[in-house]
């Protein structure tokens, strides 16, 4: 009686939910397009207005765990109904907002409802498809990911070349029209286990956010109180019962250094989404409509090759996709150093090779990390890679705006010969070389593993 239950009602769920994922995605990543605008009306500097994507990207990581802790303990129904409500609180804020505090507010508050989606992404097609079709459930639901990042650049593109900017609030409201069908097929089982430790997840948070603020105001005393944060965030992980994060996974070497290999990556990759339109705005003179299009063929492409990747891993393994994915990768970030102020014609395909890269190297690293795991640490073990990379590009949007705002005079790469672009160059070019060590951890980590019981 209840398969027959479930069975439909998780097949209209995993629509609804991938409909919800194509407007949460868009909400997160439609504002780097804009922010150099926000940055101008404020008169903000750059790494001032990072905080638009940071502070959204840093409550997003934590709040992304705290729901998958809660969904043990209280209604999965209840849970999206507070954050869908969150989530267009913080909106109407936004739409509203005449002061940066606002437009901030009005993020953060999008963040704590947003939250619930990735969580309710990871929790429906366990809970309401048996193991043999669970794979298509989850292709759906990464299928709603791929067309929401190839949709964002199109419509912040159409909006603010019509609107004012402020009108990329009005996004997440759409998310509405799911709410009573979530109220109708999800379950009413309440459950009562588990505990969430709310004094590590808040020092974690206070470290990130310390560790965000150190670097936009430059003050050691910041630098000082986020260490000091963290070694209580790591006493307080050894010490509490039920942690907020579990210390005998970092036992595991090669999941550890898979998650270091995971965050660089993430830290590295998110330049394209977040860099690039500072680029095109302040080098090529772009307005945020056309920096919006220059940004739609690889966001198309990408959600176009998606699922190829999947099959190429599967007939070739991972290390040969990540090897692919890597050589992408790293010819982007080579060729945007190199020549960083062209056209943005060839930055539009510059982008291709780093977006496509880059989605293929996630699903990589993904398989590869998820199987140094034992079956019953995977769900935890993962759910840690996902929350420390929303991490890693929260620090990372603070680390190129800081940058750019200090300039560069220097030429590190000779092949570049564009002067307003100079500082752009260089971030690349040390992204290059991160990009290669990171090919050679990969390598040395999994790839020669791989080989060996291959031989």
């Amino acid at each position: 009686m209840e398969t027959g239950i479930q069975k439909p009602a998780g097949e209209k769920l995993i629509r609804i939910l991938a409909f919800t994922l194509v407007i949460s995605v868009m909400s997160a990543t439609m504002f780097n397009i804009v922010l150099p605008q926000i940055r101008a009306d404020f008169q903000l500097s750059f790494a001032q207005v990072s905080w638009v994507s940071s502070a959204f990207l840093l409550i997003y990581a934590l709040g992304t765990v705290i729901y998958g802790k809660l969904s043990d303990t209280y209604k999965l129904k209840n849970l999206i109904t507070f954050g869908l409500i969150f989530f267009a609180l913080g909106s109407m804020i936004g739409l509203a907002a005449q002061a940066y505090w606002m437009v901030l507010l009005g993020r953060v508050l999008q963040a704590v409802g947003a939250a619930v989606i990735p969580a309710t992404a990871s929790i429906i097609p366990v809970r309401y498809f048996p193991p043999e079709s669970r794979g298509r459930a989850l292709g759906i639901s990464m299928t709603g990911l791929a067309i929401g990042g190839a949709l964002a650049p199109v419509v912040a593109a159409l909006v603010v070349s019509v609107v004012h900017w402020s009108w990329l609030f009005l996004m997440p409201l759409f998310t509405l029209i799911a709410l009573p069908f979530y109220r109708k097929y999800l379950d009413d089982d309440q459950r009562n286990t588990g505990t969430i430790d709310w004094i590590g997840g808040g020092l974690l948070a206070g470290t990130v956010a310390l560790l965000l603020l150190a670097i936009t105001y430059e003050e050691w005393t910041l630098a000082a109180g986020c260490a000091l944060l963290f070694v209580l965030f790591v006493a307080r992980i050894r010490s509490a019962a039920e942690p907020f994060i579990r210390p005998a996974l970092f036992k595991n070497k090669s999941y550890s250094l898979g998650l270091t290999i995971a965050f660089l990556v993430t830290a590295t990759g998110y330049s394209l989404p977040f860099l690039s339109p500072q680029l095109l705005t302040h080098v090529n003179e772009l307005t945020p409509g056309l920096v919006g299009f220059a940004m739609v063929p690889a966001a198309v492409t990408t959600a176009f090759l998606g699922r190829k990747a999947g099959k190429l891993a599967d007939a070739k393994g991972n290390s040969f996709l990540f090897y692919l994915a890597s050589v992408l990768f790293l010819t982007c970030f080579v060729l945007l150093s190199s020549f960083a102020g062209i056209s943005p014609v060839f930055i539009a395909i510059f982008l291709i090779f780093g977006n496509v890269g880059l989605s293929f190297i996630y699903i990589a690293l993904s398989n590869s990390i998820s199987r140094t795991l034992p079956k019953e640490q995977t769900g935890v073990g993962m759910g840690l890679m996902a929350m420390l990379n929303f991490i890693a590009g929260a620090v990372s949007a603070g680390v190129y705006s800081k940058v750019i705002d200090v300039g560069s005079v220097v030429r590190w790469n000779p092949a570049n010969f564009y002067p307003n672009a100079l500082v752009y160059s260089n971030i690349y070019f040390v992204l290059s070389i991160l990009s290669a060590s990171i090919l050679l951890l990969y390598y040395f980590q999994f790839g020669r593993v791989a080989k060996e019981r291959k031989a």
